[in-house]
This record gives structure tokens, sequence and C-alpha cells, in this order.
């Protein structure tokens, strides 16, 4: 089968919505399917991945992508390009990937009857809100006019969460096929053994941790939703009460200006920012620390990161949203969402109590291990691809029975949760 992912991003660029798209297409490569990215002008390009990008902007060719006005024109292009491939090129399904690729991918595939996936991430409206690009009401109302849209677009949706394909089959009646597609994560990657003793201690000095130090980890996007600020307030609130620890703060944009919130608020000792880390070498960094962090702020974005948390046997403190429960059951740390006192207490206990804090990440691994495997994810994928193409040759389990399933073990982990 002949797959194109659009994806309407920089890709890959070693976060989130990049980690997703990399490793579905890696899994449907493993199960003998073509793959081709097609994506924006910058990003970085992966072996053994065919990637085609659009032409850059016209005025100027180093715009970073993010929630701006630039991204229509981005979007404009990624469409122009989408045309021109598809007069040269055959391919089965389009698996368009965030709101802007399932509104390019399905006005396109009007003219060439090539079924799209959109694999939903999480909703736009909320995004923009996060991101601080809508802020008046009446441009939220008609973000939430164009999003519900966009929803009935798609042959078929893919849920990154189980509570975004309850809202969406909610929101689109029985008739919309909706498939939970969770994250995943590569054990065999991501593992806690990955660094020896001495290699952990020489990698912790280069960042200016003592061997022995507390360090609490996190990894992805210093975006503002993603709780960097409750990160930094937590530090600080700590070192004020006398209970020294560092925290690896990982990940890109803005870090001159979180490091200046951390100097303000007194920690730029304690809060350590490493800057963009390479994909590859994720498991490595995460590998220093001894409790993750998942501060996230929205209610709907996926939460990927918690995967490599749980196969790195890092016990986690998240936020309690209905995602972050989903994800990590009952081996989570949960406090309520925006509780930088509640997380900072949760952080400190874990420092304290060795012994649950590696039975918990003991706990997290094999949930990893068993519930969240790219294979699985590829698997949902083309049983999904064949129904639209009428070529299924079995019958494949109900997809609402699959959640049901899903849902059925996240209401049993709650009543464990520590």
């Amino acid at each position: 089968m002949r797959i194109l992912s659009l994806a309407p991003t920089s890709f890959f660029g070693d976060y989130g919505c990049h980690v997703r798209i990399l490793e579905e297409a890696r899994a449907l490569q493993q199960m003998g399917h073509a793959v081709t990215v097609l994506t924006y002008y910058k990003g970085k390009d992966v072996p053994g991945l065919r990637v085609i990008r659009t032409a850059p902007t016209p005025w100027r060719s180093n715009y970073e992508v993010g929630s701006s006005r630039h991204k229509y024109v981005f979007d404009v292009l990624l469409a122009a390009k989408l045309l021109t491939v598809l007069s040269h090129e055959r391919f089965d399904i389009i698996h368009a990937h965030l709101h802007d690729g399932a509104l390019i991918a399905s006005v396109i595939a009007k003219l060439t009857r090539i079924p799209v996936c959109f694999d939903y991430q999480g909703s736009l409206t909320d995004e923009m809100v996060q991101h601080g690009f809508v802020q008046r009401t009446w441009v939220r109302n008609i973000s939430g006019l164009l999003e519900r849209a966009i929803n009935r677009m798609p042959a078929a949706i893919f849920t990154s969460t189980l509570n975004a394909a309850t809202r969406l089959r909610s929101e689109l009646g029985p008739q919309k096929r909706i498939q939970h597609l969770p994250d995943g994560v590569n054990p065999d990657n991501f593992r806690r053994d990955i660094l020896t003793s001495q290699e952990r201690n020489e990698l912790r000095a280069r960042y200016g941790i003592g061997a022995h130090e507390p360090v609490a980890v996190f990894l992805g996007l210093l975006a503002r939703h993603q709780g960097v600020a409750n990160i930094i307030d937590a530090a600080a609130l700590l070192k004020a009460q006398g209970k020294p620890m560092r925290w690896l703060v990982m990940g890109y944009p803005n870090i001159s200006a979180w490091q200046q919130y951390a100097a303000e608020r007194g920690v730029a000792q304690e809060v350590v920012f490493t800057g963009r880390v390479p994909y590859e070498a994720a498991p490595r960094m995460l590998a220093l620390g001894d409790v993750a962090l998942a501060p996230k702020l929205s209610l709907t974005e996926g939460s990927g990161k918690l995967l490599n948390y749980m196969a790195m046997e890092l016990p986690t403190v998240a936020f309690d949203t209905p995602t972050q429960r989903e994800i990590l059951g009952g081996v989570g740390v949960y406090v309520p969402m925006g509780d930088t006192v509640a997380m900072a207490e949760q952080v400190w206990q874990l420092m304290q109590q060795p012994n649950r804090a590696q039975h918990l990440g003991q706990r997290a691994r094999l949930r990893a291990r068993q519930l969240f495997g790219w294979d699985r994810s590829a698997t949902l994928m083309v049983q999904t691809y064949e129904q639209l193409l009428g070529i299924a040759s079995v019958e494949y389990a109900d997809p609402a029975e699959m959640d049901n399933r899903d849902n059925r073990d996240v209401r049993a982990s709650k009543t464990t949760s520590i």
C-alpha cells in the first residue's frame, strides 16, 4: 500500500506530533507499506524515510512555524505541492496530520478520490488559545465552527486519546469512522539501563549536576501550556523550603526567556536548560532523572512524552487531566491541574521514597510495553485503510469495542491511583 503522510509542520523537529508522525511511518514501513511524508520546507530529514518538502516562502526562507499568521502561507504552499505530487504519483491513502492537514487533504481528495484519514491530536481551537493566538471571543467562536467543519470532512479519524474519540463521536455521530489510535513507544530504545552508572555520572557532570543530586526531568516544547512556568515555580518553592534538588528542563524554543524567568525566581542554578534534544538522544538524557514531570495545562492535546517516561521507568508527577490519566493509569502520581504547590510536594516525596519511586517506575514500564507499542498502532491504521478501500479480507474488532476495553482499563486504574 502507498501512503502519503501529509504533515503541515517542519518535520522532523524532535518533539510531540513529529515523533508520532515519524513512528507511525516507521511502523507502517516495517509492515511492508511505502510511506512518503509531504511537509514544510524546513526540518530534519530522517534516514530511511522519503520526505518531500514545499518551496520556502518567497520573501523570507527562515521563518519558524508556529501559531502565527505565516502558517497560512505555508499551508497554501503545502496544498500546491500536494496537487503537484498527486499529479505525478499514485497513492492509496492520504494520512493527514493536524487540522490544516485534514482540511487541505479533504478538499484536494475530492478531485483525486483518494480516501483521507485525519490524525487528530487535539482541539485546534484549544491549541490556538493555549498559544495565545486566539484571544477574542468572536475569533474563538469562528475557530470552533471551522474546527467542527474540518472534523466532518475526512473519511476516518484517528485520535491519540480515548477522551478525544469519545468527544468526537458525540459531536459527529455514530456514522463517522473514528478509531482510537494511542501514541506508542519503542521500549528497546527507551530503557533505564541505556547508560552505565559511570556514563550517567559523566553526562550529569556536563550539566553541572552531581552524581547523587536528586533530579526531576522534563522533555518537550518550552511553551507556557506545557507547564514550564509551573516547573520553575516548583523549583523556587522547594528551594525556599530548604529542600535542595535539580530540575533538568529539555527542549526549545524561548530558552533565554525561561532562563530569565528562572533567574527572577531565584533558581537559575537549580533549573538547568539543555536546549533542543535530538530524538535519538532522548533516552540518554531522560536516564539522568529520578522523577519525570508532566505539567501540561491542556485538556485536549495528547501527551506522548509520558510513554517515553514510562519506558524509562521514571515515576511521573502529572497534572490530572483525562489524557494523562488515560496513559498513566494507576502508575501516575496526580495533582490538580495548575497546582504548583502540590506538584512540588509530590516530587519531593518521591525523591525521599526511592523504593516507592522504583516500584512505580517498574509498573510504568510494564504498562508501556503491554499497551503502547507502535506495532499495534500500525495494525489499527492498516485495518482502517483496508476498510476504506474495500479490501479488508478478515473481520476486525469493532473500534468502539476496542475503546470500551481500553476504557475499562482506565477506569480500573483509577481505583489504584497513587
